[in-house]
């Protein structure tokens, strides 16, 4: 990219944030892809593990004939198999138009296909404008779609993938040692990453020998880790804070609404929002509560 180019793209951010807006509901329609495929998968590839692991070595091997779910096959309605037709696969727009049901079956489709596609369009033009034109907006950009499609998955299924909590904690690692002007330092990213896992594995450790439950998942922990190499250890404590308090908000109102309050619920969804909160905001959301970071 010569000079006159960057410089015209920083004088119109707007204009750019807009296109990144427009790619960022393209990408938003590939992670509904991951959110919904990425579990099955995993789930396929554990029944196979243990159904190798089970049977008897004496014993000639069966075949699985079950097709291991794939990520990049065409989009199909989970009720009639009818298959999505490229003018219904536009984002938000084909929802809108097809009143959010499937136009051969008329089943009621998810409202998280236009959610997510909205938030990552949103979320791209706003660090765009947030980070302006560089590697900082680079790095932030795979970051936010990575927590996005954490943030679905552990939503539906209270898992939080490793094929996503550890490109996370990498990239964070890597932006560090790069000297990217995002990023803490590479000593202060690693102490983040430390920090913020055994932050919650203690937490966890603690609660289990207190009550003999499980109060997260190991999940959580890598999750921290990645937040803390992302934005350094100074940070994990309003992001923790900020986690916890939308966590018991969203929880309250759970409950009042009905829900068992014995049924756990996903809490890496409200550390990606803080997380999230903190990466393009830059702390100055902390230092307005009056939190030292």
């Amino acid at each position: 990219m010569n000079t006159d180019t960057f410089y015209w793209l920083q004088n119109n951010l707007f204009i750019v944030a807009g296109f990144m807006g427009f790619i960022g509901l393209l990408i938003g329609s590939f992670l509904n892809v991951v959110i919904f495929r990425l579990p099955k998968r995993l789930e396929w590839q554990w029944k196979e593990e243990a159904r190798l692991f089970i049977e008897d070595e004496n014993r000639p091997q069966q075949q699985n004939t079950e097709e291991p779910p794939s990520i990049v096959p065409h989009s199909r309605c989970s009720n009639c198999g009818h298959k999505i037709r490229p003018w219904e696969n536009i984002p938000v727009v084909s929802y809108i138009f097809l009143r959010g049901k499937c136009s051969s079956c008329k089943t009621k489709l998810s409202l998280q296909y236009p959610l997510v596609e909205l938030a990552t369009g949103l979320l791209f033009a706003l660090a765009t404008l947030t980070l302006g034109i560089g590697w900082p907006l680079a790095f932030a950009l795979v970051g936010i779609s990575l927590l996005i499609a954490m943030t679905g998955i552990d939503f539906n299924t209270q898992l939080l993938p490793d094929q996503l909590t550890y490109p996370f904690l990498w990239i964070g690692l890597a932006g560090a040692a790069a000297g990217v002007s995002s990023f803490p330092s590479a000593p202060a990213a690693i102490l983040g990453a430390l920090i913020g896992y055994l932050s919650l594995w203690s937490i966890f450790w603690l609660f289990k020998l207190v009550t003999g439950k499980e109060g997260m998942g190991y999940g959580d922990f890598k999750l921290m880790a990645g937040l803390g190499a992302w934005c350094g250890a100074q940070a994990l404590i309003p992001i923790a804070l900020v986690a916890c308090a939308l966590g018991i908000i969203v929880g309250v109102i759970m409950i009042l609404r009905g829900r068992d309050k014995r049924v756990p619920f996903a809490f890496g969804p409200y550390l990606a929002l803080a997380g999230l909160i903190e990466i393009l905001a830059g702390g100055w959301l902390w230092r307005l509560l009056g939190i030292p970071v």
